[in-house]
């Protein structure tokens, strides 16, 4: 499958100029022959959290129309990164994800809140998991500081995913930490990870792309530039069973021996 990645500089509270570069790139990549498009977090918004109540989607419906519009008019599945939205009261960094056809196939809101940018100030957690077909692909998606917690995207796996997509706005002073983690990540999962990074600036970070894709044995097919781009990658997935199949992790496991630890 043919992988876009649109590693984007979001504007930061300015919803009109993000919209109209996602729509841009979509059209662009799927010229080019792409198959799935993954964009990056909190691409509508950017980190304006101050600003939430007149800038995030109320619940995602704007967002929601736009990507089924663009899934069904290019006949491409897509990833939606996350956007900054509101449901009720509260506000959410949420994920969309639509099928080729527009069909809304999964939701997820954030699991783990960043407390660096001060999410845990203006959003609330999500608490589902985000397992997903996308065509014969089983996946998984999470979001930037989801990365940092292993068990949570072991469930993903375990739970039949055999890529994982992360969106992130991971800035360039911890850029180090998100290369080696997305590289751990594929090799300990045995899986494919899709992560779209952000670029430029906001009042606070600096963001330096470095978006990658990353095959089941740890190999970097692709990274991102320092600046605004996107590249069109061809994905094999079914080396996904061939690595399991040579490295029998998953039947070797014994969650017998952790299961109780985390009980306590």
């Amino acid at each position: 499958m043919k992988i876009a990645c649109i590693q984007l500089d979001v504007a930061f509270a300015e919803p009109e100029k993000n919209f109209s570069n996602v729509q841009k790139y979509i059209k662009k990549v799927a010229s080019e022959g792409a198959e799935l498009v993954v964009l990056p977090e909190m691409w509508n918004t950017a980190y304006a959290l101050t600003q939430l109540e007149q800038l995030a989607d109320p619940e995602g419906q704007r967002t929601k129309e736009v990507l089924s519009e663009l899934a069904r008019t290019y006949h491409v599945h897509i990833v939606g990164g996350s956007v900054s939205t509101k449901k009720g009261d509260h506000f959410y960094n949420t994920m969309y994800v639509f099928s080729n056809e527009g069909e809304l196939v999964a939701e997820y809101d954030k699991a783990h809140l960043f407390r660096l940018m001060d999410e845990h100030l203006y959003l609330q957690a999500g608490n589902q998991a985000n397992v997903f077909s996308l065509g014969s692909i089983q996946a998984g998606g999470v979001i930037c500081y989801d990365l940092r917690f292993p068990e949570w995207l072991r469930a993903h796996a375990l739970a039949g995913a055999k890529v994982l997509f992360l969106p992130a706005q991971w800035p360039e002073t911890r850029i180090d930490h998100w290369k080696i983690l997305l590289q751990a990540r594929a090799i300990e999962n045995q899986c494919f990870v899709i992560a779209v990074n952000r670029t430029g600036d906001d009042p606070n970070n600096q963001f330096n792309g470095q978006s990658m894709i990353i095959a089941p044995w740890g190999k970097v097919l692709w990274t991102g530039a320092e600046h605004e781009e996107y590249a069109v990658i061809d994905v094999d997935f079914s080396e996904v069973e061939e690595v399991r199949t040579r490295i029998p992790v998953y039947e070797d496991r014994r969650p017998s021996l952790y299961e109780p630890l985390f009980e306590k």
